[in-house]
């Protein structure tokens, strides 16, 4: 068990950490209004179907009190990134709610020089990966919200964007620049927001590699619940190693002595 007296902060995951689905985590919403009571937190997803507004209007109706200036999503780190760029002009493969989060941005099917992929459900097709194929032979750059493998749903786990990023990178030869989680990058903006150091901070998720493999490579705490995707033999057998495995969100107000 890793000492935590030393923390100030907390990253927390939403889907499978707050909430799976449509449904809050038991004893979640008494556990974070605890938490941010005493300590600087940021909810950090690599969630690519919703907008800030939407994200937020969807935990706090599920019973949090969560502030939009507390959400750090992958979409939003994307959004950064592309505002530094020369005349970017994208494709966009992302929901249509997060679209509106890019309207600022020159667009463009044919002849686009950044191509960013997001979760787009069933749209995927032979024909589409294609085009997209073709526009990375031609130049174009390629964006991912996140790399994710598969995600928990109400139905069971569901498979994420990753092997289709994978498969274009390994027809094109394009390595994707990867935005959110477990990209460094993506932590340090969270933590430039908090102001706090890495060691300051612990990092809580449901995924062995992505949540805690991707915070501790920059040394913050990697805190891994057993809810959501989690899964005691995946996680067995992952080289990543969290510094606490606790059962669930719940119990991390007892673990911080609240």
């Amino acid at each position: 068990m890793s000492d935590l007296s030393a923390l100030k902060g907390f990253l927390v995951d939403l889907d499978g950490v707050l909430y799976t689905g449509s449904n809050a985590i038991k004893g979640a919403i008494e556990a974070i209004e605890q938490v941010r009571a005493s300590y600087s937190c940021r909810f950090v997803t690599n969630t690519s179907t919703l907008s800030v507004a939407s994200l937020q209007q969807k935990i706090n109706s599920l019973g949090f009190t969560i502030p939009a200036n507390e959400i750090i999503s992958a979409p939003q780190a994307t959004l950064l990134y592309l505002q530094r760029q020369v005349n970017p002009v994208c494709r966009l493969l992302l929901a249509e709610d997060v679209k509106q989060d890019f309207e600022a941005f020159n667009q463009s099917v044919a002849t686009a020089n950044y191509i960013v992929i997001g979760d787009i459900g069933s749209t995927w097709s032979y024909p589409l990966l294609n085009q997209v194929f073709n526009e990375l032979m031609q130049g174009a750059k390629l964006i991912a919200i996140h790399k994710n493998k598969f995600w928990q749903t109400e139905h069971g786990l569901q498979m994420d964007i990753g092997g289709f990023v994978e498969a274009l990178e390994y027809a094109s030869g394009v390595n994707a620049m990867i935005i959110g989680k477990p990209s460094a990058d993506f932590f340090q903006i969270a933590l430039d927001d908090m102001g706090l150091k890495a060691s300051e901070v612990a990092m809580i998720g449901d995924d062995i590699d992505v949540d805690v493999g991707g915070s501790q490579q920059i040394d913050l705490t990697g805190i891994l619940v057993k809810t959501g995707k989690y899964r005691q033999s995946y996680a067995e057998a992952s080289q990543v190693k969290p510094d606490i495995l606790i059962d669930s969100i719940a119990d991390l107000p007892k673990l911080l002595g609240l």
